[in-house]
């Protein structure tokens, strides 16, 4: 009877409620796509609300050399307004900035914006990962996304309220980042309780497109509303990562033990819509482990979580962390300063408009998408993570050089040039942040039932968070420099990413080369993490 109580009142009382009126609990399966597409679409308003200070970049600091008489590309007129219609409020923004972003230092007060943001957050990284092993973890989302809604909308209303102080938006900026910091470590650390490692690469890469979705709709959303003033360009998407947090509050089972699957037994009903391989798979794997676990903690709020310096320890954590830092340091600075570029540089002979920018950047998350899915597939079918994350920073290289020499011929080329630099950068960024650290975060050298998933995670993308603080606020100084300089500086980010990864590489082409064909079908579920060499060399 305790045991029944202790889980109703874990279970999310969104549902309580569901279970309530149908009568029957789902499916083991059921559940895991509520997981995965909750913690989707969470992930993806969590980067939806960080678009909108580079959508407004040329609106804080225009240079009315840019101004074209044709309609922008590829939107046309569908979402700009004629001149005639735009109040004169709007026209004196767009033409003389926002102070104090208007100034010859503008670039520069923008970058130290972003990289507040993202100090905050890759700072707060390393406290939120421990938190989320250790607290209830849907209630620690939760709290996040409400908060961070709150102060990226309180930036907005500096627009309304005819604020001018610096101070005032860099404070917003880092208050939200210690906020952001609390999404990524609890999303991975939910799907990593509720999948186990086979195919682990192609089901994170799948789903690790909700970044790409978030910078998609975040541009979107930023783009449509900047008619009506910048300010709504961020109170739009602080309000969609609000009311996604109340979403996450009413309906993630942050465990499986939060609605009762602590008992599953071959009996269990939880498990008739599964296949019977996939069964006996579930009960002879996935159920061991959570008995384990349910002896002493059960669900979200009991849990311990190893300490931050015991997780460095574990093998791959490391080189890992600094290949990402690498590997951020070039994803964000695109997604910080695309948009900007794109409305400050001469494409097929015409500028285009602050709004077009916003939207055509967002091709560059297309390819992104398709690169997290391919970096997933790849890595599951060769075992091997770090050669895949290498290859993809490798190829990355020419890719930006090409985007930056040929890009601005024609609009075509460079709708595809930057797709295939979207691929190419946001592929491995995709594959660590995901796959590699839920295998490090479940693996087997952490001492008996102790969970290390969000710790990990925290370790890893705050590591490479640093890098990616550092990318856009070195792209604010270099831009006044010449762009040249700045894709430079990217390439050269590209190569060490993939230089920092050699060690694994060479371990894993060692084990490869060495080993003999596995025996058993355990042996090759092992060896799929892609770790297993680095595992043996460090013994």
């Amino acid at each position: 009877m305790s045991r029944d109580s202790n889980t109703r009142r874990r279970t999310p009382p969104g549902i309580f409620l569901i279970k309530s009126v149908r009568g029957k609990d789902w499916t083991l399966k059921s559940y895991r796509y509520i997981i995965l597409l909750l913690t989707f679409i969470a992930y993806a308003s969590y980067h939806a609300s960080r678009k909108p200070s580079s959508i407004v970049k040329s609106v804080f600091y225009p240079e009315s050399l840019k101004n074209s008489k044709v309609n922008p590309w590829p939107v046309g007129n569908v979402f700009i307004k004629e001149e005639e219609f735009v109040s004169f409020d709007r026209n004196r923004v767009e033409s003389q900035g926002w102070y104090p972003f208007n100034q010859s230092d503008g670039t520069s007060k923008l970058g130290e914006i972003d990289v507040a943001f993202l100090a905050c957050y890759s700072s707060g990284m390393y406290v939120a990962g421990h938190l989320g092993d250790t607290l209830d973890l849907r209630l620690f989302l939760t709290t996040g996304m409400i908060g961070s809604g709150i102060f990226v909308g309180l930036f907005g209303m500096g627009y309304f309220w005819n604020i001018h102080v610096f101070w005032f938006y860099l404070s917003m900026q880092m208050v939200a980042g210690l906020f952001q910091a609390t999404g990524w470590p609890s999303v991975v650390a939910v799907v990593g309780n509720w999948f186990g490692k086979r195919k682990r690469g192609l089901i994170m890469g799948i789903w690790n497109a909700h970044t790409s979705v978030g910078n998609i709709s975040g541009s979107l959303l930023a783009a449509a509303v900047l008619d009506y003033g910048w300010g709504w360009s961020f109170i739009v998407p602080g309000a969609l990562i609000a009311s996604a947090g109340v979403l996450v509050y009413l309906f993630l089972p942050a465990y499986p033990e939060d609605i009762g699957f602590c008992g599953v037994t071959d009996s269990s009903p939880n498990l008739e819509s599964l296949s019977q391989a996939e069964e006996d798979r579930t009960q002879k794997g996935y159920v061991v482990k959570v008995e384990k676990s349910s002896g002493i903690k059960e669900g979200s709020g009991s849990r311990t979580g190893i300490g931050l310096f015991e997780a460095c320890f574990i093998p791959g954590v490391i080189p890992f962390a600094l290949c990402l830092f690498f590997s951020k340091l070039v994803a964000y600075t695109f997604l910080y300063w695309l948009p900007f570029y794109l409305s400050q540089t001469e494409i097929g002979g015409e500028y285009m408009s602050v709004k077009s920018a916003g939207n055509l950047s967002t091709l560059f998350d297309v390819g992104g998408i398709a690169g997290g899915i391919l970096a997933g597939y790849i890595s599951d079918k060769l075992n091997a993570r770090a050669t895949t994350a290498a290859t993809f920073m490798l190829a990355a290289i020419p890719s930006m050089l090409l985007y930056r020499t040929y890009g601005s011929i024609s609009r075509t080329i460079n709708i595809l040039l930057m797709v295939v630099a979207g691929l190419f950068v946001n592929g491995p960024y995709a594959l660590i942040t995901t796959a590699v650290s839920a295998d490090l975060g479940t693996h087997s050298s952490l001492r008996g039932d102790s969970r290390a998933l969000a710790t990990v995670t925290a370790i890893i993308d705050g590591t490479g968070s640093v890098g990616a603080a550092l990318g856009p606020l070195i792209t604010g100084f270099l831009s006044s420099k010449g762009w040249d300089v700045v894709f430079i500086m990217l390439m050269v980010g590209a190569l060490i990413a993939s230089l920092l990864s050699s060690h694994l590489v060479i371990a894993e082409f060692t084990e490869r080369s060495h080993k003999s064909v596995p025996s058993s079908h355990g042996q090759q579920t092992d060896e799929a993490t892609g770790l297993q060499p680095l595992l043996r060399n460090q013994r």
